[in-house]
């Protein structure tokens, strides 16, 4: 019988002694692989090696490598400190529970460059006081989680570049043989995540080492750029090592180097926000796999924000200057663009909205498609909402990431929303992640309606459904037919042709 007063965990691996924290208990720091240091650099995470007596559960892990000021600015917060021994894992679960609940694993964005599971938006504490468990996991960033290099081949039997996404499939097999010490159902396991977590989602489901390991999906701004070829991988790699000095480098100078000196290098040497296609974690291209309707079959929630395009900032677009491009190629036709935009004014805002809707919007549309092949309910959102302090500001409505506090209902632990957020602000963020709880508990091939303030249907059998969750930045819940159908029509076909080209 669970004693609620105190958070022992009896794992595969040993014993854990968590915190409680009011109604909920938490474990933070818990090892799911073997530190990738040293001669484990660049392979598969290995089996945490056991512990004998309780080993305390009350600290975060050190992060993952990567840029300290990047992430202070765009990744959710101060990461803490550094170290390529960073392959942890956080649990929250209810102090109080009889049956097996539905387990959350979240998977952090930050274009895999930056990020932490321990950063506080991602607080399971709101999460877990809705009667589910809620798992954040750390992965390798940057190049000590995508590499490729001629001197690494052949190591693990099989071809290996995606450490990150090894990683992460090492914590759902964590997950699978451990969380019901922590009261959670391994049968009910749903894989959301944000950005580059969304992008790692979307991987996980046409990976067949991912497979059977979650049975549900949440994708929340995932991004519509082609996977990186493994022969431009090996490329780079080779043209990385030639940086540091090493040509014709063996495996142990590559290892030799020390892990900060990844984080200064710029384009081309730096790694792309996505992962390689083509080996065994990634056979296929990840998009192929969806125009092929050949993902893993769950049921999926998927949606993006508003103004996605506020990140594009960040990786130096210019937004008006790709209008001007369109006009120049010709390509798409601008005429037609236009047209797909009416009343929108200027090449910044028509260039904001093109952008957003190629990069971000049309995600969702292909993955409603590929999810109607497989016969599997498809949930599909557009976030545009913004705290009642800040609309002067957002003027263009929900950036990148602005709805990840409103998933985990931890306005008031987010920079710099805690500062401003008021009780309208905080009620619209419970609605939000009673949604998302609610496809946690109920979500299946059969139940395929979500209950909250607005009844939210999914797209099945033909039907293209959204639900608005925000009303031109206020608070408000509508569910739409065929939103941006047209443009989200012909970019798909745009997108296909490009990466069929690929």
């Amino acid at each position: 019988m669970h004693n609620p007063s105190t958070p022992l965990a009896e794992t595969r691996q040993g014993t854990l002694l968590g915190l409680v924290d009011e109604n909920i208990h938490l474990w933070r720091g818990i090892p799911f692989a073997q530190p990738p240091v040293g001669a484990l650099r660049w392979r598969a995470p290995q089996p945490v090696q056991p512990w004998t007596g309780v080993r305390q559960a009350d600290t975060f892990s050190a992060s993952c490598w990567q840029n300290i000021d990047y992430c202070r600015e765009l990744g959710g917060g101060d990461p803490g400190r550094f170290s390529e021994d960073c392959l942890y894992l956080n649990v929250w679960s209810p102090a109080a529970r009889s049956a097996p609940l539905p387990v959350m694993v979240w998977l952090h964005g930050g274009g895999y460059t930056i990020g932490a599971g321990g950063l506080p938006p991602y607080d399971g504490k709101a999460l877990a006081q809705r009667n589910v468990v809620v798992v954040t996991v750390n992965y390798r960033l940057g190049h000590l989680g995508f590499f490729a290099h001629p001197a690494l081949e052949g190591e693990d039997n099989e071809p290996l570049n995606n450490f990150a996404l090894m990683d992460q499939i090492a914590a759902l097999r964590w997950v699978q043989e451990n969380i019901a010490a922590f009261g959670g159902d391994s049968n009910n396991v749903t894989l959301f995540g944000e950005s580059a977590g969304a992008r790692s989602v979307l991987s996980m489901m046409t990976s067949p080492k991912a497979a059977e390991l979650f049975h549900k999906a949440v994708i929340q701004s995932g991004y519509t750029l082609p996977d990186t070829p493994r022969e431009k991988a090996l490329e780079k790699g080779v043209q990385l090592a030639a940086h540091f000095g090493l040509e014709n480098a063996s495996a142990d100078q590559l290892r030799a180097i020390p892990p900060e000196k990844f984080w200064p290098l710029e384009a081309p040497l730096n790694i792309g926000p996505t992962p390689i296609a083509g080996d065994a974690v990634l056979p296929q291209p990840m998009l192929d796999v969806f125009f092929a309707g050949k993902q893993h079959a769950m049921p999926v929630l998927i949606g993006s924000n508003s103004d996605e395009a506020s990140v594009m900032a960040v990786f130096g677009v210019d937004l008006a200057g790709e209008i001007e491009k369109l006009r120049r190629t010709r390509r798409l036709g601008l005429g037609l663009i236009k047209l797909l935009y009416p009343g929108v004014k200027g090449d910044e805002e028509l260039g904001r909205q093109v952008c957003r809707d190629m990069a971000f919007t049309t995600l969702g549309y292909v993955v409603m498609q590929a999810q109607q092949r497989v016969n599997q309910p498809c949930w599909r959102y557009w976030f545009d909402y913004v705290t009642e302090a800040e609309h002067a500001t957002y003027t263009n409505g929900a950036w990148h990431g602005n709805e990840v506090p409103y998933v985990f209902d931890t306005l008031t632990l987010a920079e710099p929303a805690r500062f401003y957020v008021n009780e309208r602000d905080r009620a619209f963020a419970a609605q939000v992640a009673d949604y998302w709880v609610n496809f946690a508990h109920h979500a299946s091939k059969t139940c395929t309606v979500l209950n909250g303030p607005t009844r939210w249907p999914a797209s099945v059998q033909g039907r293209d459904r959204l639900l608005r969750i925000g009303l031109n930045k206020h608070a408000g819940f509508k569910v739409e037919n065929r939103f941006m159908r047209a443009r989200l029509a012909l970019f798909k076909r745009v997108m296909k042709h490009h990466v069929t080209l690929d």
